[in-house]
């Protein structure tokens, strides 16, 4: 669904965003504490810092913290550097002119779900994650858990 770059993007803003207590986290730690490359790691980290979802800081006590309250940092906002979710031109089977006009046999299908997917990314916070992570089971307070 994600690029394995978005993917890693989303997995280090999770943990910065579970980790916060002031101090910068080393792209080491994250990296280590989440099994990923460190120089792809840290790369994925710059440009996120660069969009303004981070901040950065260099030296022996440097590393990255969100720029951005987790309770406003959509996924979204995330991801969109690295992947394209809304107005994809690539066909879903691989031809070479699939519109509204044009369409494949997946495409209106395909352009609903996709609109959904969008609307996810859109409307889920960090701090949305982060609640689901907290509570037991999935289920956030005062809500029923909804199978995924």
């Amino acid at each position: 669904m994600i690029s394995q770059t978005a993917e890693y993007a989303l997995r280090a803003v999770l943990y910065l965003a579970r980790h916060q207590n002031g101090d910068p986290v080393s792209v080491e730690t994250i990296a280590d504490d989440l099994s990923m490359p460190r120089n792809y790691l840290s790369k994925t980290l710059h440009l996120l810092a660069k969009r303004g979802i981070l901040t950065s800081a260099r030296g022996p006590r440097g590393g990255f913290e969100l720029a951005v309250p987790s309770d406003e940092l959509s996924l979204f906002a995330i991801i969109e550097p690295f992947d394209e979710l809304e107005g994809r031109s690539q066909c879903l089977l691989g031809r070479r002119e699939c519109s509204d006009q044009a369409p494949c046999a997946a495409h209106h299908r395909w352009q609903r779900l996709a609109q959904r997917v969008s609307t996810f990314f859109r409307e889920t916070t960090v701090e949305d994650l982060i609640a689901e992570l907290s509570e037991p089971s999935g289920a956030t307070a005062g809500h029923a858990s909804r199978p995924g």
